[in-house]
């Protein structure tokens, strides 16, 4: 898939990693080469993918999505009369209009953009997002099918040209049915789950009135890793998602959302200080003071411990 020892994906604080050998599936194009080299052309794929990743309404550390493989065939292709350019073109268009054309399908007119984006297996990749709850948010990435996946699954990339997309599930369904908040999807309350029937499309009624609860946190961050120094705990670098896992193993769906709210550098030691913001709240009870405190306490006393930061 192109996806290179230094790309993101492979890194421990993006990726869940079962052992030396084995991760949980971040995207469903890992399926692609298999796939093409049954000698598919056109194909769906869906599954769950697990991604460490930001805390706020659209993301969750498990999601579904769908994959969309076409190639073209040499008619269709055709118009393009050999031109490379003019043939990459045609499958642009192509890709774009059929997901443009989904997405007013299943919301009616709606505000969307395309957003250019970089993905190791396809070339020129973008993102659509469409505007939901007055905020971007993006449903899918896509492209054109990069030649070496072709060449990788035993195909001939200059005969077999096509485009690719994966899409989120749960963001189509939150505009589809007015879901303002991703974690609403694995509530077990009836008062989500009656609301819906199959082959019926109706708005979510929100059933939750509770208030948010915030807290901050804030610590120096470790210093730079110094290669002479043994010490594992010491070369620990800080990442904000180790920070994000960390808090969702300890709080789990009743923390909503954690923003960065201040950094500085100090102007004689160059230690870095950051500030986060985490918002409590329960979808389906109201939740005490002495609750949030207790689980506060814990991220404080798990960070200085696992993250190798100084509170402040």
């Amino acid at each position: 898939m192109r996806i290179g020892p230094e790309h993101v994906s492979r890194q421990p604080s993006d990726t869940y990693y079962v052992n030396h050998d084995t991760v949980l599936r971040t995207h469903t194009s890992a399926h692609q080469v298999e796939l093409l080299q049954s000698g598919l052309d056109r194909f769906l794929v869906v599954g769950d993918v697990y991604r460490r990743d930001e805390i706020d309404r659209s993301h969750y550390p498990i999601f579904h999505q769908m994959e969309g493989v076409k190639l073209f065939t040499p008619a269709e292709l055709a118009p393009a009369q050999g031109n490379p350019d003019r043939e990459l073109q045609l499958i642009q268009d192509d890709l774009k209009r059929g997901l443009e054309g989904l997405a007013t399908h299943l919301f009616g007119p709606t505000e969307m953009r395309w957003v250019e984006e970089y993905f190791p297996f396809t070339e020129p990749s973008m993102e659509l997002e469409i505007q939901f709850q007055n905020e971007w948010m993006e449903v899918l990435g896509c492209g054109v099918v990069h030649p070496e996946i072709v060449a990788n699954a035993g195909r001939n990339p200059n005969q077999d040209k096509g485009w690719a997309f994966g899409l989120g599930l749960e963001r189509w369904a939150m505009v589809l049915f007015d879901i303002p908040d991703i974690r609403l999807f694995w509530s077990q309350d009836e008062r989500f789950s009656s609301q819906f029937a199959s082959g019926q499309i109706v708005s979510f009624q929100p059933y939750s009135k509770y208030p948010p609860c915030y807290k901050d946190i804030s610590f120096w961050l470790p210093p730079t890793q110094d290669d002479n120094d043994n010490d594992k705990n010491d070369n620990y670098q800080f990442h904000v998602n180790d920070l994000n896992e960390l808090v969702r193993g300890v709080a789990g769906d009743l923390v909503e959302q954690m923003e960065l709210l201040d950094e500085f550098t100090h102007p004689k030691t160059q230690k870095v200080s950051q500030c986060y913001r985490i918002y409590y709240r329960s979808m389906d009870r109201s939740l005490t003071n002495a609750e949030i405190d207790a689980l506060q306490e814990e991220v404080r006393r798990l960070a200085e411990s696992e993250l190798n930061v100084t509170l402040r």
